[in-house]
């Protein structure tokens, strides 16, 4: 591998950019119990993309 690569020093906006146009998904749940029943649950689907990216996923490719 290519020295200048290794030591590179990348900034936030180019990781942002990166990860916005390949796209990103996080996905979480919370669960609230209270001796051993669950009083509320929250289930958290974050899709981060371009507007980009999405048209080329629809086109296939």
């Amino acid at each position: 591998m290519d020295v200048s690569l290794q030591t590179r020093d990348i900034t936030l906006l180019e990781v942002l950019d990166r990860l916005i146009d390949k796209g990103i998904v996080l996905q979480g749940d919370l669960i609230i119990s209270l001796a051993d029943v669950d009083l509320i649950y929250v289930g958290v689907r974050l899709i981060l993309t371009s507007a980009d990216t999405v048209q080329r996923t629809r086109k296939g490719g």
